[in-house]
């Protein structure tokens, strides 16, 4: 038995990064449930044992990128020696990294930006703007961000300029890479609202953690 549900459960992996290579690759409406059956080798019978619908499979892609949003801010929020404007940067270096390495991650953000796919506000965005608005407040508290500093304003200003440069990263190849790019827009963002005191320690110590590529580990 548990033979068995070990097979199913490498089965439906399989199946849900074929997906996330197809949905990535083509879109949601074009993308091709033959496709995905060759990418997963997995059986037609399979495939809807685990699945009711291409629709079924993309939320199961959601789903999973969900998750890998989830670890990456737990891991760094559970990184108490940091300050809340480091702990930000590293989220933000690190989900860079997944979208630069991760399919199912990147299959998630062409999944929630395309038109033919009803998300229903699923997908990492809404994950992704609740830490960045806590540690937002966070900054506040610990007098790195100015007392005048308003979350929702900041956290609607830095998300926009994350997704302005993700589709930057498409439209100009062979420019500065997407870590590179999160970084400058979360540090033009920071130094409209920080306090000197914070300003003179990043100057001396920039960012004081980075994300590695190597603790994502069987996550990518």
């Amino acid at each position: 038995m548990a033979r068995q549900q070990e097979r199913a459960r490498r089965t439906r992996a399989a199946i849900i990064r074929s997906a996330a290579v197809e949905f990535g690759k083509s879109g949601y409406a074009a993308a091709s449930l033959n496709h995905i059956l060759e990418g997963s080798r997995a059986t037609k019978g399979a495939m809807y044992f685990h699945f009711d619908s291409k629709e079924d499979l993309a939320r199961a892609v959601l789903d999973s990128a969900i998750e890998r949003y989830g670890l990456t801010i737990d891991r760094w929020l559970l990184r108490t020696e940091l300050g809340p404007l480091d702990i930000l940067h590293g989220v933000l270096d690190e989900l860079a990294l997944r979208l630069e390495h991760d399919i199912i991650v990147q299959a998630e953000f062409r999944l929630v930006i395309d038109p033919g796919f009803q998300r229903q506000g699923r997908g990492g965005c809404r994950m992704l703007s609740s830490v960045v608005r806590t540690l937002t407040v966070g900054a506040i508290e610990k007098e790195q961000l100015r007392p005048d500093t308003d979350p929702d304003r900041f956290t609607r200003t830095l998300a926009g300029a994350l997704i302005g440069q993700r589709y930057m990263v498409d439209a100009h190849q062979g420019g500065p890479n997407l870590r590179t790019r999160f970084r400058e827009s979360l540090e033009v963002v920071v130094q409209a609202c920080c306090t000197s005191a914070w300003t003179e320690t990043f100057q001396q110590h920039g960012w004081r953690a980075s994300a590695r590529l190597e603790e994502l580990g069987s996550t990518i």
